[in-house]
């Protein structure tokens, strides 16, 4: 954790030049969007700017890429962005590291890990967790970082422990590791889509599990704000809210085709037919938070494979980090019509 503070601090300082003022305009309110990726996992975010539901609030949005969660966060504490999307451990360890300033999550999209493990042998319809990954070799992704400490946790579930019965590689950054595995490394490989489905299409692998089926459900990626931001703008993140929540429904309901076709234009060279390949698999494993609002089994089953990583100084109450009662309350508006 001490690492990732430092981590948080660093590009905090490195961001600090360019941070600039909220703006505002006749067509309503801009928010600077910080993301800490760009995936057809978080379809929705995208779905509510192509559909028109933030013009409809009002919401002018203004993404940016961080590139990784700690910069994320450090755009939120510089105020350099309005709003963070990213893994809530990451305003966790800044609850933990004792600031007195620290964001608020409130708002959950996404309520699983969004990789899948991929074999070089089709198995699927023989693959066990316990069985099939005992004395093999798995690229997993950064140590430290939740897609690997989940995947970690699930091992473990399932009695299988690094160095013991089963190891995991650590030693290739994440955007390399499908390239290492069509290289000759490792026995399996975990892959967000549509990475994963393209692989299994071109022949080179076969997807064998979810990673979030298996895991459970944690609060994967959400929204995060400065408190100060919040009360100054608390009819603008609840139309925020409101969009995604509509964008959450509309993909969760239509057919990915016709999803797919409206959310091209958000990944350029991107294949239509792999995007919604990809949205069929995320609709499998059910990844979307619908209400958006985070729960204490789900919380907790975060800090669980946090601690069970040895990443955690400390249990914190969810009341300390996030903010249930905003989207509860918009999505039951939402719901009465």
């Amino acid at each position: 954790m001490k690492k990732i503070l430092t981590a948080i601090l660093c590009a905090l300082f490195a961001v600090l030049p360019f941070a600039a003022c909220a703006e505002g305009g006749e067509d309503g309110k801009v928010i600077r969007l910080n993301e800490v990726t760009h995936s057809i996992f978080y379809a929705p975010l995208y779905a509510a700017e192509a559909l028109g539901y933030f013009a409809e609030e009002g919401i002018t949005i203004r993404l940016t890429n961080g590139g990784g969660a700690d910069n994320v966060m450090a755009a939120v504490l510089s105020g350099g962005a309005d709003i963070g999307f990213c893994g809530p451990e990451a305003a966790l360890y800044v609850l933990l590291g004792g600031s007195n300033d620290v964001p608020t999550v409130f708002g959950q999209l996404t309520k699983r890990d969004g990789s899948f493990l991929v074999s070089r042998i089709d198995e699927a319809d023989t693959f066990d967790w316990a069985t099939s990954l005992n004395g093999k070799e798995i690229l997993a992704g950064r140590p430290g970082g939740v897609p690997a400490m989940t995947f970690e946790y699930v091992l473990n579930q399932n009695g299988l422990y690094d160095g013991t019965n089963v190891t995991m590689n650590y030693d290739v950054n994440f955007n390399y590791m499908t390239a290492a595995f069509e290289s000759g490394i490792a026995d399996y490989c975990t892959m967000f889509e549509p990475t994963a489905s393209d692989y299994e299409a071109a022949g080179k692998g076969y997807v064998v599990a979810s990673v979030g089926e298996e895991s459970g459900e944690v609060p994967y990626t959400c929204f995060i704000a400065k408190e100060s931001w919040l009360n100054e703008n608390g009819d603008t993140a609840d139309g925020f809210l409101r969009a995604v929540m509509r964008a959450i429904e509309y993909v969760k309901t239509t057919e990915s085709a016709a999803c797919a076709a409206l959310l091209a234009p958000y990944f350029d060279g991107t294949d239509e037919a792999a995007l919604a390949t990809s949205l069929n698999s995320y609709k499998a494993i059910d990844a979307w938070q619908e209400d958006m609002t985070m729960t204490e089994d789900a919380f907790g089953r975060l800090l669980d494979i946090i601690d069970n990583a040895g990443e955690l100084e400390a249990r914190a109450e969810l009341s300390a980090l996030a903010d249930t009662e905003r989207p509860a309350r918009v999505y039951a508006a939402l719901q009465a019509g």
